[in-house]
Formats: C-alpha cells, structure tokens, sequence
C-alpha cells in the first residue's frame, strides 16, 4: 500500500504548514478530516478540494457534498472518491477551501510517497506541524477558553476597582494632588 505524504500550507502564509501521512486508499474526506485537525478548526462548515496543477489553478472540484451552486462539471464527493485515482503526478497539487464565508484557502502538495506503513501510526497521521495556525474564530479562539476565564473572574473587560478613567482625578500625572505639590517648588505661597 503507497502512503502518501501531503504539505498543507495555509494560503496566507507559507511558513505555517502541517503534513500528513495517509494511504492512497483512503477517502478525501479523511484528508479532509485530518486537515481540520491538524489546524484546530471545527467540522462545522463546507469544504471543497480542486485537483490542481503547478500553477495552483484550480480544476476538477472534490465536494464535501453537492452544493446548490452552478459547476462546469459535476464534483466528486469526498466520501466516494479516493485519493490515490486522483493522484496524476509525483508533485500532484490540490487546493482545499474550508468555510464559503470565511474562505480558509490551503494549498496541498504531494512530497512524498513511501511503499511501507509506519506501524507506530494511526492513519491519517500529522507527522510535522510548522508554525502558528490561524485562529479560525478570531482572537478568543487563539487564545482559549483559560483567556475568557481569567478576563470573567478579574473583570478584565470592565474598569478594575483602584485604577479610575483617564481625567477622573484631581492628581498630576505622578499620583500628586495639588495640594501636596504645592510644598515642592512649584508655585510661590
């Protein structure tokens, strides 16, 4: 069985990449599935890959499932097709688009193809993980739910008891009132 080592570069920056081992035979929805995981986003929205050559065109679309949009031929579904009767050169590319709204963009390039099966991994496996993902929610979500925890409990979000509003006191810019300036060489008595 070939095994098939894929980069997955996110679109936008191409020092963020993960790869990931999986048999020929399986589905493009494990490299789907696997994609998701390997950058940390959910399962929640549509996906769609497109066969690609070395110019990153996109040709025959690989559909999550048929959406009711206009093709220039019907797609294939992820969950009927194999990646290795998709697989046209040793540099085979795809481009993988993640949530129509947002369109997270990754571009897939074959790097490798080993006839033996690493028996210490369960396919589909992320053998190399290179950079920061991209947080597919937004800032709370790069920082995690320990964050919102913290900013609930101190009420980081509201005006902190002891630290008052910009122009709230009658003190200078060192914590001085007036009052006690006024011994210190600053205006005559």
């Amino acid at each position: 069985m070939a095994i098939l080592k894929f980069r997955i570069y996110f679109e936008e920056d191409e020092s963020v990449y993960r790869d990931i081992v999986i048999p020929h035979t399986k589905t493009f929805l494990d490299l789907h599935g696997a994609i998701l995981k390997s950058y940390d986003f959910d399962n929640k929205h549509q996906a769609t890959f497109f066969r690609s050559n070395d110019h990153w065109q996109r040709g025959r679309e690989i559909s999550l499932e048929k959406y009711d949009k206009e093709y220039k031929a019907p797609p294939l579904i992820m969950s009927e097709t194999m990646i290795g009767s998709e697989i046209r050169d040793p540099n085979q590319r795809f481009i993988y688009l993640y949530d129509f709204t947002k369109n997270w963009t990754f571009l897939v390039e074959l790097i490798n193809v080993s006839k033996e099966e690493d028996p210490r991994l369960t396919y589909p496996a992320i053998v190399r993980s290179e950079g920061i993902p991209p947080s597919q929610y937004g800032t709370k979500g790069l920082l995690g739910e320990k964050f919102a925890d913290v900013e609930e409990k101190y009420d980081l979000h509201k005006g902190t008891e002891g630290f008052g509003e910009e122009g709230e006191s009658d003190s200078d810019d060192f914590g001085f009132s007036d009052d006690e300036m006024s011994g210190y060489g600053g205006e005559e008595q």
